[in-house]
Order: C-alpha cells, then structure tokens, then sequence
C-alpha cells in the first residue's frame, strides 16, 4: 500500500479575542457581540480555565463576505482585514481542529490547552494537537448523544456505516504509519486519524485507529501513559458505540481497559468478544496473549501468541511479544535466538532491544545491557532515559553491579523528589537492592497514584523475593491481578 504525505492547506489561527478583534480593527466587546448575536464562527477550548478562544483568519474572512456582516462591518469604520503573508504558520497538522458543539469541562489537566497570549503560537498549536484526537471524539460524542436520540441497540440492527473515499484513503494512511511503530509514525498517524474523523465524525475505523496508536505511544515513545491510556479509551469506547459489531473496537478497549485503568475482568470480556466477532484478527490474538502472560496464565499465552503468529507471520511486533512470552515461559535460548534476529533484521523496532536488555541484565551480562537500554532510549526519544542509563554506566564502571543499582536507585528518587518521576521506579530500585520495606513502601505511593506500571508486577524479576510477603499479595489483589504463586 502506497503512503502519500499530501496534507490539508494550512491556515492562519488567532489566539485570543485582543488578536480576533485587531484582525477586524474593532474592540473586543464588539467581536464579543458578533459571535453571540451574528454566528462569528470563534472556537473555545474545552477544560481551558481561563476561557481560552480561537478563530481562524481564512473564516473570519469567509464570514465577513455576507452582506449584512460587510455592512456593519463598514459602518462602523473597521479597517479591511490584512491579508495572511504566511508568517507564524504552523503546520496543516498542527492546525488541524474540530468544530466542538458544546464547551465540555476536563477533570484532568494533561487535556488543557495552553492559555490564551502563549508567546509562541506554534508551540501552542503542537500542545494542542495531542489534545485535538480528544475534543474529536468529545465533539462527535455529543453530536451523537444529543442529536440522536433512538435506543442505543438500534445500533447492532442498523447496516455498517459506509464512509466516502476520502476517509478511507485517510484512514488507511493512518494504518500505514500505524504499522510502522516508530514515535514520529505514530504521530503521522495520530494526524491522518484525527483528519478521517473530522471529515467523517461516524465512521468507527478511525477511531479505533486512534485508540490503537494511543495505546502504542506510551510504550513506543516518551509519551505519559496517564496522557495515553485515557484517550485510548475514550476513543476505543466511540468505536464500539458506533458499531458494537467491530472486533477492533473491541480488542482496544481491552488493551486499554488493562493497561491503563487495572481493569482485568473488562480486558478479558473484550478480547473475548473480539475474537469471538473476529477470529481470523491477528491483533486480536497478539494482544490478548500478553494480556495472558501478564496476569501468569503462560500456556494460553502461548496458544494465543503463536495463533497471531501463523495468521500474520510476517508481523515483527507479534514475533517480538513471542520472545517475551517464551522467556515467562522458560524458553530462554529460543527467546534469545528470535529476539538477536529480529535485533538485526529490524534495528529500528523496540521491543527486541528493551527485552534482549532484560535477559542480559538478568544474565550478568552488563555490556550488552547497557548497549540495548541506549538503544531503546534513542529510538524512544527518551532524554530522561538516554541520562539514566548513561548515571548507571558510571556507576557499574566505579562499583560494579551495586553501584549500577545504586546509581538506579539515586535517579530514580531524585526524579520522584522532582515530582516528574514515577514512585514504581523508586520501588523498583529498592527491590532490586534487596530493600524489601522501602520497596513496598513505593510501592504503596505508587498504588496511590494510580501508577500503571503496577501491572507489570508478576513479571517484573525484582519483585519476584515478595512474592510470599503478604503485604506484597495484598497489594497485587487491589490492582486487580490474579494471585502470585
């Protein structure tokens, strides 16, 4: 499938009623009066706590043509509005935007945009790119909740929504990128999904394509998994309220319900589901043996993993998934086998060096750990990481293993002290010195927090000495996982 990178005309936005009424030359009550009593199309940004508003030059100028506009606009002296030299132009991407029906408060401030007399404009139209998918899918939400009213299970009657086109031809550029796994793909794709919606507010493919690379970014880039996780969600819910029928719908919303929200029993429903409505789903499978392998059933893992595999064997990510799962299950000379390959034949791609990285660790082998752990962190565009791994170098040069970890131990708190680190990190560290107390304690906080690394509790080696202390078992039922044998 050809990829093509032709994107929409970009276009000049106004940041603030003071820019939107030196546009017109008039005051801001004025331009305040014409939004409310003559349609001026402004924009506000939902969970703004300031009020934050937004237009676009090409539409005020657009409106400006009606004859009763142009004519109080002219009575009242306003210069004619400049013409756009192009300069402090973002990006069609960065621009890209969705007409939202309603303001819709955010609870979560990962979601605000930045406030209004930012001074750069640019900068504030990539922060509000990550915010775009959501308002997307809010705007459609409440098109589709209040503008129509019928039972919600018309839906599984009613004939599968056919989209034009163009929102195909966006959507599958979306996959394409998707497919590609490195973060500035991912992004790519984020935008051609985000376009397919825009152009076409019910179709549920590219919502799922949404949620999908959500669900990726947190793991493939430096992308906060309490950012990621709910829009993966929220987009993941759209899909399957437009169609109840879609196995993809289904199978992100398991992705997301476990990973990002704890929510064990509602992830194996969905995958369920999604490969009861498609069993001949790759992604379907993939994702839900390592789900299984998470939560310690390793066999069905195992089925499900090698079934992805011989439905699309050419997937390096589901080739990649294989190597973890067959070190859970024991099989670590296959898992290193498969892995270096991979390694070599697919030197961009993450996941054989984050868990080649793990089995040297585990092995002694420090050289070849380090040597993965930059690696993951180049490709992730990870600074944060790039200095740690680079602290635990110095550390194991001056130390050996115990200044390695004490090194681990020492970023990890002084980040968390920052406030920008994660508490499961710090517990991490402990346990890995053999700190049991301080380990639980972070542990703890991080539960608190509602830290998603949680759920990789059972698989995490420097755990594995409480997996008989009570506390410890206790901890891991709250989250939601099966016992610890």
């Amino acid at each position: 499938m050809a990829a093509h990178s032709e994107s929409l005309a970009p276009t000049k936005r106004l940041d603030s009623w003071k820019e939107i009424a030196a546009f017109f030359g008039r005051d801001e009550r004025t331009v305040k009066r014409w939004e409310k009593e003559r349609g001026l199309p402004v924009y506000r940004v939902p969970g703004s706590a300031r009020g934050g508003v937004f237009a676009y030059a090409e539409e005020l100028a657009e409106w400006l043509k009606a004859p009763n506009h142009a004519r109080e606009v002219a009575e009242l002296g306003a210069k004619t509005p400049a013409a756009d030299d192009g300069r402090d132009r973002a990006s069609a991407a960065e621009l890209l935007t969705i007409k939202v029906a309603a303001e819709v408060p955010s609870a979560d401030p990962a979601f605000d945009f930045l406030p209004a007399g930012s001074t750069s404009r640019l900068a504030a139209a990539k922060s509000f790119l990550w915010l775009l998918p959501l308002l997307v899918i809010t705007g459609s939400f409440l098109v589709f909740s209040f503008g129509h009213r019928e039972p919600r299970f018309k839906n599984a009657l009613a004939a599968p929504h056919v989209a034009d086109a163009e929102s195909q031809d966006l959507y599958l550029k979306g996959r394409y990128y998707f497919e590609k796994r490195t973060p500035d793909d991912l992004n790519k794709a984020v935008d051609f999904f985000t376009q397919a919606i825009v152009h076409d507010p019910a179709y549920p493919a590219p919502y799922v394509g949404l949620a999908d690379t959500y669900n990726l970014l947190r793991e493939y880039s430096a992308m906060p998994p309490q950012e990621a996780y709910p829009r993966a969600r929220a987009a993941a819910t759209k899909a399957v309220e437009l169609d109840p029928n879609s196995a993809e719908a289904h199978n992100s919303l398991a992705f997301a319900s476990f990973w990002g929200f704890f929510d064990t029993a509602t992830a194996d429903r969905e995958f369920k589901r999604a490969i009861e409505l498609d069993s001949t789903l790759p992604r379907a499978h993939h994702w839900y043996a390592t789900f299984l392998i998470e939560i310690g059933r390793t066999s069905e893992a195992l089925t499900e993993i090698e079934r992805a595999r011989q439905l699309n064997p050419s997937s390096t990510p589901i080739l990649a998934d294989k190597g973890l799962i067959l070190v859970e299950a024991g099989k670590k000379e296959e898992a290193r086998a498969l892995l270096t390959q991979l390694a070599v034949s697919q030197p961009d791609f993450i996941h054989p060096h984050r868990y080649l990285a793990d089995i040297y660790f585990q092995e002694g082998n420090y050289s070849g750990y380090f040597q993965q752990k930059k690696i993951v962190a180049r490709l992730r565009h990870d600074a944060t990481a790039q200095k740690q791994i680079d602290a635990e170098e110095k550390g194991y040069d001056g130390a050996g293993l115990s200044g390695l970890l004490q090194a681990r131990l020492h970023t990890a708190q002084e980040s968390f002290d920052r406030g920008l680190g994660s508490a499961f990190d710090v517990a991490d560290a402990h346990a890995a010195l053999g700190q049991q107390d301080d380990a639980l304690k972070y542990l703890n906080i991080a539960f608190q927090r509602h830290d998603l690394s949680l759920v990789t509790l059972p698989l995490n080696s420097a755990f594995r000495p409480l997996h008989q202390n009570q506390e410890f078992r206790n901890l891991v039922a709250k989250i939601g996982l099966p016992p610890i044998n």
